[in-house]
């Protein structure tokens, strides 16, 4: 174990995957990380106003993820100003291309490919597959974490209807 790393255990189409990384726990201070937005420039999450909900995704090419994110997107109007970002280990070109594709207007897609910033910081590095798990965080305006998955089976959809009513009652 390195120092500051925990480890956890998700299943992969039914196989142990190790999650590297730091765990967050509801009442977690959301930790800032550096991601790539689909411009290729830099994208700092730091606390701010409002809520967010943070979807950590293995590829939004894939069939479980496109759908996630297409239902958050169509979604979005019921949560008024809360933003939503979907980050995965996609390059930021296939991210774009894919938002375009999918009329993707309301889900803000980021790369994690080159820091690897939000995978430590939010412990959902698969450490196999050099991939994203599939998670979910709500973090409140005072940037305080108030909901979060870690979804077990990777290939699995999280909590739609939980995610969406933290982020209505965090306002």
């Amino acid at each position: 174990i390195r120092l500051g790393v925990i480890y956890m255990i998700v299943k992969f189409k039914g196989n142990d995957v190790t999650l590297e990384g730091r765990e967050i726990k509801v009442g977690d201070k959301a930790p800032e990380f550096v991601a790539v937005d689909n411009s290729l420039e830099d994208f700092t999450f730091k606390a701010g106003k409002g809520v967010k909900i943070l979807l950590s995704v293995p590829s939004v090419d894939t069939r479980v993820c496109d759908l996630e994110v297409k239902e958050f997107n169509k979604r979005a109007a019921e949560l008024g100003d809360v933003y939503i970002n979907t980050i995965s280990m996609d390059l930021p070109f296939a991210q774009s291309r894919w938002c375009a594709a999918n009329d993707i207007e309301a889900v803000k897609t980021f790369s994690d490919y080159k820091y690897r910033s939000f995978g430590e910081e939010y412990g959902v590095f698969i450490k196999e597959l050099a991939l994203l798990t599939r998670a979910a965080f709500v973090v409140d305006s005072t940037n305080t974490v108030v909901y979060v998955e870690y979804c077990p089976e990777v290939s699995s959809a999280p909590d739609y209807e939980a995610i969406i009513k933290v982020a209505k009652e965090a306002k």
